[in-house]
Order: structure tokens, then C-alpha cells, then sequence
């Protein structure tokens, strides 16, 4: 395959993910169709089936991708790093239609992805991690299962994305999620460590 025709493929591929993530986000997984999405990409039926197999595919490809879509503009590493990816994805889910299509798909899961793969367990594992580096870096107190605290802040930014989409149609999210982070911290954090992490909403805007 030519140079040419491989940009062509990924700009096709590209444009009917944007298009399944609109229709996603607007009518959910049981609400979507092949159709609808063709419809709104401007695009063949066969130019579809020549990139994914069917509905559920394509719901999986969203779920997937989510996290490599969340990009926090600071460096960090560990508590900071924790908390700077959950400010991004406040600030981002308000623009980007993957993300959002992700948000409402989080109910219909089962309908297309196994438990492993799932957006909760893929956010828990990646917490996880952050949370581990914590730890090395003398963050966390004692008793912190990371774990269970990765689960929990998955959950908890889950609520908060229900009740602000709900509410306010995501403005207030990353106030949401600063709140949290304002709970959680005194109890997972040493003294020095909380006192240290940045939670201004601003961290989360794109440049």
C-alpha cells in the first residue's frame, strides 16, 4: 500500500471513530446503529466494514483508547501525576467526543467488552501505578491499600462525571474533581506529601 493510500486509510479510520463517538455520546450504545454512524462519518457502508466489524468493535476501540487521550500538560510523577490526570481528563472530556462517548458507554460495557478490558479496570490499573510510584517516593502513608485507593478514585470520578453531566453539562467537573482529591488526600497522603500536590483546576486546561 502506497504512503498515500495508508494516510487515506487512517483519516478514513479516524473519521468514523469521531463519527461512532458522536453518536455514542448522543444516543448511547443500544441507541447507535452501523447506519447512524456511516451517516454522520460521510462514508460507505463498505468503508466501515473494511475497518471494523461491526458496532460493538467499534464501541471497543473508543473504551480502549481512553486513557492514551487524556494528556496532562505538566510532568509530574506519582500523588501529582495521579491527580494531574484526573484534572486533564475533567478539562478534556468537555471537548473531546471520544471521551464522552467513553462516559456514556461506561453503563452498556458488558454489551461489548470483556470485565478485564473494561474503562474501570483499565483507570484502576493505570491509578495503580501512579500510586506505587507514590509509595517508592515516601507519599502515602503506611496503611494505604493502592489498590483499593485506585478503585476508589475511579469510582468517585465516575460520580462525579454522572452528576456534573447531569447538572452542568460538565462545567463543573474539575471543581468535582478537586474535591475530591481534597477528601482524599489528609487520609492517603503524609502531611508533606498533601500539602505539596497542586489542585488548582487550571493544571487540567490544554496549552
Amino acid at each position: 500500500m502506497s504512503r498515500q493510500r495508508q494516510d487515506r486509510a487512517l483519516q478514513t479510520r479516524a473519521a468514523i471513530v469521531r463519527a461512532a463517538a458522536e453518536v455514542f455520546a448522543e444516543q448511547g450504545y443500544a441507541g447507535a446503529s452501523v447506519t447512524k454512524i456511516t451517516e454522520r462519518a460521510g462514508l460507505t457502508m463498505g468503508a466501515m466494514y473494511f475497518h471494523f466489524k461491526n458496532k460493538a468493535a467499534l464501541a471497543r476501540e473508543i473504551v480502549v483508547g481512553q486513557p492514551d487521550r487524556v494528556l496532562p500538560r505538566h510532568e509530574s510523577v506519582g500523588l501529582q501525576r495521579a491527580v494531574d490526570i484526573t484534572l486533564a481528563w475533567a478539562h478534556q472530556i468537555r471537548e473531546d467526543p471520544v471521551l464522552l462517548a467513553g462516559a456514556r458507554l461506561v453503563m452498556e460495557q458488558e454489551e461489548f467488552i470483556g470485565q478485564e478490558q473494561n474503562s474501570h479496570q483499565q483507570w484502576a490499573q493505570i491509578f495503580e501505578q501512579e500510586l506505587a510510584e507514590a509509595q517508592k517516593r515516601g507519599e502515602l502513608t503506611g496503611t494505604c491499600d493502592e489498590s483499593a485507593v485506585a478503585r476508589l478514585i475511579v469510582n468517585a470520578c465516575t460520580g462525579a462525571q454522572m452528576h456534573a453531566h447531569m447538572l452542568t453539562g460538565y462545567r463543573d467537573l474539575p471543581i468535582r474533581v478537586v474535591e475530591m482529591w481534597s477528601c482524599l488526600l489528609p487520609s492517603l497522603a503524609t502531611p508533606e506529601a498533601a500539602a505539596s500536590i497542586d489542585l488548582n483546576t487550571e493544571r487540567g486546561r490544554s496549552m
